[in-house]
């Protein structure tokens, strides 16, 4: 049974994304209607100028144009164009040109051995941390990153973790967890210094599918169909959504840049909602 240290409740100011929750909610349930600022502002309490201020400084632009990318149309012509893109990325074995702020990634597969061990004899640093899509849990092993969660979802970050590494040592270390979490989520976009070790544990099958998913660029979308063609079992949309539904290092291996053939974004572990943000937020910066 894992060993852990009890996390204490964070008193960090909330964050930017946890305040405008309620506006995106809101988008989405009037996602088939114009949506003027002074009702989305009205959600929140603010003044449409305050409002304006506070979801350009999270989203980097305005309510109205990020409502745009919440739109089913959108998302399927993000589809569209990002198969095209995904299929030269992949072509060259490289991330897409001029985006210089990617994230450079390398997975790490325990070995079977370990993988039935259940992490005997890891050490896991255990954090949680801001991040653009409210505060995460970050679990940082020797061996890489093996653990990135969303709070405020329904399933319970830390109780999953235990249950993924079920015999690691798991302990508090805010700092060790920290200066990670500030390579992931940087104030600003920036060169990549050096690649981001990933350790998981899973599978053949899964990894196969986790490494097919780090290789779709930001601002771009896949399906499940998709990736079963791309891992070599084009008949396997259903085992395939299994995988990304199991994947332990949420963002960094992007199962939210999955989505149903029809252009529907459908489920996610950390919330829907938070998969809408997650795409929109990318898409932006990707036309920027």
């Amino acid at each position: 049974m894992a060993r852990m240290i009890t996390r204490q409740q964070s008193t960090q100011r909330v964050s930017d994304y946890d305040r405008i929750g309620a506006a995106l909610s809101y988008l989405d349930r009037h996602r088939r209607q114009p949506v003027p600022l002074a009702g989305l502002a009205d959600v929140l309490g603010l003044s449409p100028f305050h409002f304006q201020r506070l979801f350009t400084r999270w989203a980097g632009i305005s309510p109205k144009r990020f409502a745009r990318y919440l739109q089913l149309n959108d998302a399927r012509l993000l589809l569209r164009d990002a198969r095209s893109v995904l299929d030269t990325t992949l072509d060259v074995g490289a991330s897409s040109p001029g985006r210089l702020h990617d994230l450079f990634m390398s997975i790490d597969a325990v070995t079977p051995g370990e993988f039935k061990s259940g992490g005997a004899g890891l050490t896991i640093a255990v954090g949680e941390h801001p991040s653009p899509f409210g505060r995460c849990l970050l679990g940082v092993s020797p061996r890489g990153i093996c653990w990135l969660s969303f709070a405020g979802a329904e399933r319970d970050g830390m109780e999953e973790l235990q249950a993924t590494w079920p015999a690691a040592t798991i302990r508090n270390d805010a700092k060790t967890t920290g200066s990670v979490a500030a390579r992931i989520f940087p104030p600003r976009p920036q060169p990549a210094s050096r690649p981001l070790r990933l350790l998981v544990g899973g599978t053949n099958f899964q990894v196969k599918v986790w490494e097919a998913l780090i290789r779709v660029p930001p601002g771009c979308l896949t399906t499940y169909a998709d990736l079963g063609v791309r891992i070599g079992h084009p008949t396997a949309a259903r085992a395939v959504g299994n995988a990304v539904a199991a994947n332990p290092i949420s963002y960094l291996i992007p199962c939210h840049r999955v989505i149903r053939s029809m252009g529907i974004v459908g489920d996610y572990r950390w919330s829907p909602q938070r998969k809408e943000a997650m795409i929109a937020w990318e898409a932006l910066r990707a036309d920027g």
